[in-house]
């Protein structure tokens, strides 16, 4: 008896071209999206050092502490001000008091983002002289 053999069916083949074609889609998105985290500006912040619990910081007799509540809801020492008065306001404290610094004070419900925005407009008008503050919880 006599078999019949079957031609064995040629190896499966890969294209390479499609798969090179995602890859190099997936490097691109990289690619954009490296460069453009990159050109972001930040706030530099100094954090303080290590403090002990007992020594409170102590503020000067004549604080400049601005609140921020909201949305262009700002007050200075507790009396509502507007953001063009806060400028000028700033730089003649600053002149007057030469060793004190000025803080701010943020809502903490604000977002993170809205407060270093608005910080990194007042470090521009008081450069290193501008802190940010929280409220001790109890």
């Amino acid at each position: 008896m006599r078999f019949r053999t079957q031609p064995s069916p040629p190896p499966p083949q890969v294209d390479l071209i499609p798969m090179l074609t995602v890859m190099m889609g997936v490097l691109a998105f990289f690619v954009v999206i490296t460069t453009t985290l990159s050109q972001e500006t930040l706030v530099e912040i100094q954090l303080p050092g290590e403090q002990q619990a007992d020594t409170p910081t102590v503020l000067p007799a004549d604080p400049f502490i601005v609140e921020l509540a909201g949305d262009n809801k700002i007050s200075l020492n507790g009396q509502p001000i507007d953001l063009a008065t806060l400028a000028p306001q700033m730089e003649a404290y600053l002149s007057r008091n030469p060793d004190d610094m000025i803080f701010l004070l943020p809502n903490p419900d604000l977002p993170y983002e809205q407060v270093m925005q608005f910080l990194g407009e007042m470090r521009r008008i008081g450069g290193n002289r501008v802190s940010l503050a929280i409220e001790a919880q109890p």
